[in-house]
């Protein structure tokens, strides 16, 4: 009798263990992280010249499955339609990609920083820029995992990442990804804060900058 009452017990525990565990993780699963949300930018290219742009913040509206958006830092927009050398990234829904590689015209290339301010990055690296690999799903791994994935939540997360980015025509910016959400929790709108160097040198240090911005 003892060892039936102690069996029933020990299934007792377990039962309550699974069920616990099973409440938390449809809580976690029902918690909704808060996230950053923007309208996308209207496209409003002015040419820059040869001028240090920004820090600015970009939002890119990348929620078509289907087709990309082109960005070019040299106007500081979302360019439409645009030319083989009009562009410098790309975007489509989480996706991005540079405006350079076997299939692409341009000399685009991006390279992953790492975890740093991105006030203190001043100059950006001459070398060590990826190019975009492949022509019918086009991929460039320097920023392909720019996001952390939340399992419960199902919400893309930016890594506090600076990327440099070599342009299509040879100049460079620096790029922090922000948010990838529009207002109302739709997914695609990706917005990333940047800086642009027009004269061609790879300073990208906005006057004043001391701090995190």
């Amino acid at each position: 009798m003892r060892m039936g009452t102690r069996q029933g017990a020990l299934t007792i525990v377990a039962v309550s263990v699974v069920v616990a565990s099973a409440a938390v993780l449809v809580a976690l699963t029902l918690q909704q992280p808060t996230v950053p949300m923007y309208s996308p930018t209207p496209p409003s290219p002015q040419p820059a010249g040869r001028t240090l742009v920004g820090p600015l913040l970009y939002t890119v509206d990348a929620t078509s499955a289907i087709d990309w958006r082109h960005f070019s830092f040299q106007v500081g927009s979302v360019v439409d339609p645009a030319g083989p050398r009009d562009w410098d990234l790309a975007f489509r829904r989480y996706q991005i990609i540079a405006n350079g590689g076997h299939d692409f015209v341009g000399a685009a290339g991006i390279a992953d920083l790492g975890e740093v301010d991105f006030a203190q990055v001043r100059t950006v690296p001459e070398a060590g820029y990826r190019e975009t690999e492949g022509s019918a799903e086009p991929r460039n791994l320097a920023i392909a995992s720019w996001y952390s994935y939340g399992y419960f939540s199902h919400v893309l997360s930016p890594k506090p990442h600076v990327w440099a980015v070599r342009t299509a025509d040879g100049r460079y910016a620096k790029i922090a990804l922000v948010s990838y959400y529009c207002v109302g929790s739709r997914p695609g709108c990706l917005t990333f804060r940047y800086v642009y160097q027009g004269d061609g040198t790879r300073v990208v240090e906005a006057p004043g900058a001391s701090g995190p911005r």
